[in-house]
């Protein structure tokens, strides 16, 4: 799906907000209602028009001052304002993490509809079923494919959350504390949803550190009982897509990408490198491509291996870049490759824990 500029999608998200002509109530007024009030992250003078745009992680370098007495917590609810202390919009705050603050609101939102302002719980229900609703409009799912992305993270203002959903399994990956705050109702969420008969929770351990969680039992709390293996369809091409595999266990924001190599193969010879679960190689096939090839090993220091197809054309051959290619074919036509199956040796290799299946 192509991506569309920040201000875009703001403008988009306020035009569909339901217009309150009689009165309007602000995020200040909300937030007075509460008994024990609530904390203001001031932004600094240049920063301020960067969010009200629609950027929603507000770095600590944008930060001034924090006014608030006690000072918040990880996970609390803040108010976020100019130098005047005029709110812009509220977050939750994180007194860890680099990103200080995850906007979830804007001001103009919530003087428009104050029904989620400074509410967490109204804002996830709210906010996920915008986004059923929009993958809805798109065809999704469908008979031809019944893995797609539910919850995309700052896509669906719902910064650090990723809801992949596989045929009645949603897999919700979670790289913010504020996500795993809010576990029990982000699960309830998705539970009343028709299609899905289990959640599988996947914390992303390495972010979460940087976001000051203790993670030394955080797999042990995210038990499920979920089938370990689940056979789905996208694009008519059958995947069995493991429960433990990479990310959420299937790349489904690659389906667009991996739909388009079927329509550039016809005849190709396709070498699809750190091919996973082999979605590349399986759409060049049913685009017709002459010969494919798959590796599932990954390659080191991938920043560094920039456009392969020039450096084949030259016949160099780098030991370092391309060491699991010791001798190969230099008329390769189509060169997918994804990024994000990576290793820390050059020795190991991976194997996909995703089956491949069939046309």
């Amino acid at each position: 799906m192509q991506l569309l500029p920040v201000r875009l999608i703001r403008s988009l998200t306020l035009s569909s907000l339901p217009v309150h002509t009689a009165t309007t109530t602000t995020l200040q007024e909300v937030a007075s209602s509460r008994p024990k009030g609530i904390a203001k992250v001031i932004l600094k003078k240049g920063k301020i028009q960067l969010f009200k745009d629609g950027s929603p992680m507000v770095y600590s370098g944008a930060v001034d001052r924090i006014i608030g007495r006690p000072p918040p917590e990880t996970g609390d609810i803040v108010l976020v304002a100019d130098g005047t202390q005029k709110p812009i919009g509220w977050g939750l705050y994180n007194s860890i993490s680099m990103f200080c603050v995850r906007l979830m609101q804007l001001e103009e939102e919530a003087s428009r509809d104050p029904s989620c302002a400074l509410n967490m719980e109204t804002l996830i229900e709210t906010r996920i079923l915008e986004a059923r609703e929009l993958r809805k409009s798109l065809g999704l799912p469908s008979a031809n494919t019944s893995a797609y992305r539910l919850v995309n993270s700052e896509g669906d203002r719902l910064s650090g959350l990723i809801v992949d959903v596989f045929g009645d399994i949603a897999v919700i990956a979670s790289s913010a504390a504020w996500v795993e705050k809010y576990k029990p109702e982000l699960e309830a969420c998705i539970h009343r949803l028709d299609e899905i008969n289990h959640i599988n929770w996947r914390p992303s351990v390495e972010m979460l550190k940087e976001e000051g969680m203790d993670v030394s039992n955080l797999k042990e709390m995210h038990q499920h009982t979920c089938p370990e293996r689940i056979k789905v369809v996208e694009n008519g091409i059958f995947y069995a897509v493991s429960m433990k595999g990479q990310k959420t266990g299937f790349y489904a924001d690659q389906r667009k990408n991996r739909q388009f190599i079927s329509t550039i193969s016809n005849g190709k010879k396709v070498l699809d490198m750190c091919c996973y679960s082999g979605g590349f190689a399986l759409n060049a096939l049913r685009g017709g491509a002459a010969h494919v090839t798959g590796s599932t090993k990954c390659i080191r220091h991938v920043q560094k291996f920039k456009l392969i197809s020039n450096a084949l054309n030259k016949e160099r051959r780098s030991t370092h870049d391309l060491f699991m290619f010791g001798c190969y074919d230099t008329k390769w036509d189509v060169l997918p490759h994804s990024s994000g199956c990576r290793i820390n040796s050059r020795e190991e290799n991976h194997h996909p824990t995703t089956s491949w299946s069939s046309l």
